[in-house]
């Protein structure tokens, strides 16, 4: 539910965000290009890709999590407070789950931004709608490699950032808890 949730939220900003960082794009400012879309576009231009970043956020964060609570088994089998083990698992957990989405990532980004040059090569006017065609349409001018492009890139933005996220939710969990107990009343 967190998942539905958040990309409800978030894929109208990514929509802008991808938008914004084409080559050449026309947009100059974050609200210029949310006005363009939604005028020459619609509302459902931000929305094109939702399914797809559900696709690609329920497996990465399924991934990510089992990964997560597998490696801690590995390196920190008691569940102690231990941030290098949180670090390191973590960042291996988002690397895998990053990796592992990386096809989905890439024809979501088709599917926001549109990208012309894409369109044209592949002979399609108008718009490209759905994961179906997304997925065909990197099939059709890149082959299978074409669904890992930035995959290095991906791996390398996610690593940290989980790794910090897993670090900072161990870190609470265990000052919360610590405080929790000892501001406990004995019986």
């Amino acid at each position: 539910m967190a998942t539905l949730l958040h990309d409800a939220v978030m894929n109208p900003a990514e929509v802008v965000k991808q938008r914004m960082q084409m080559y050449n794009s026309p947009h100059r400012s974050a609200l210029s290009c949310v006005w363009t879309v939604w005028r020459t576009e619609g509302l459902g231009a931000f929305y094109r890709s939702y399914t797809t970043q559900l696709t690609m956020n329920i497996p990465f964060q399924s991934i990510h999590f089992i990964t997560y609570e597998f490696l801690q088994e590995q390196v920190n089998p008691h569940r102690g407070y231990n941030p290098q083990s949180h670090i390191i698992s973590g960042g291996l957990a988002g690397a895998l789950a990053a990796a592992a989405t990386t096809p989905l990532d890439v024809c979501k980004t088709l599917l926001n931004t549109q990208e012309n040059m894409a369109l044209n090569l592949a002979n399609i006017s108008g718009r490209l709608s759905g994961m179906a065609n997304a997925f065909r349409m990197v099939y059709q001018l890149n082959g299978l490699p074409g669904y890992f492009k930035g995959m290095q890139a991906r791996v390398i933005y996610q690593m940290p950032s989980t790794a910090i996220s897993w670090s900072v939710y161990e870190f609470f969990k265990y000052f919360l808890t610590k405080h929790k107990l000892e501001n406990r009343t004995p019986y």
